[in-house]
């Protein structure tokens, strides 16, 4: 059985069906006060549903209103659980999930930290360059990258610094928004 692949049974006992895992992007607008936070990511603790990646912030000052973008997996059953339940928590006023209502632009930001002397460093350099990631911070021992774009892309610029000399990595999580004229 491929690995992110999980047997979900029916009401028939006889009966099993595999249902692939899948990663989506969900955005929930909520109210901007105390708490909500933690209701909301109580709500996948609770449950036991894991979070990938999740980014907050104050979208509508005037209506009080912030945006959740949460990344998480599960089968199509499981995602719908989700967000049938985050739809229900009272401070929840839109729950939509971007991996399957249309095109969606999703990035994320991170600074990533290489040390290196030598033919290391110019590797690490020219790297970068390719990847399109800036120079934020330069020593004679290391240097600080800053790149944005796709998780995959990071994912890949990440582990061609292993062998340069990694030191660490900081991200911020995903932020995605829909195309087109309307909001969420």
């Amino acid at each position: 059985m491929p690995a992110n692949t999980t047997t979900a049974t029916t009401h028939y006992p006889a009966k099993t069906t595999a249902e692939q895992v899948e990663s989506r992007t969900l955005c929930v607008l909520v109210d901007n006060e105390p708490g909500v936070l933690a209701r909301v990511i109580g709500l996948f603790s609770g449950r036991g549903y894991n979070i990938d990646s999740l980014t907050v912030s104050e979208t509508e000052h005037e209506k009080h209103l912030s945006r959740i973008t949460v990344v998480t997996r599960g089968t199509p059953m499981v995602i719908e659980q989700i967000k049938n339940q985050l739809d229900r928590l009272v401070p929840v006023h839109r729950v939509v999930d971007l991996t399957s209502g249309g095109p969606a632009l999703q990035r994320e930001l991170a600074m990533v930290k290489v040390r290196g002397k030598g033919e290391h460093r110019v590797e690490a350099l020219r790297l970068a360059d390719a990847f399109r990631a800036r120079v934020i911070d330069a020593s004679t021992e290391s240097f600080v990258f800053e790149i944005t774009g796709a998780s995959e892309k990071i994912d890949s610029f990440v582990n061609l610094m292993l062998p340069l000399g990694l030191v660490e990595v900081s991200r911020t999580g995903v932020v995605a928004i829909s195309r087109g004229p309307e909001g969420m």
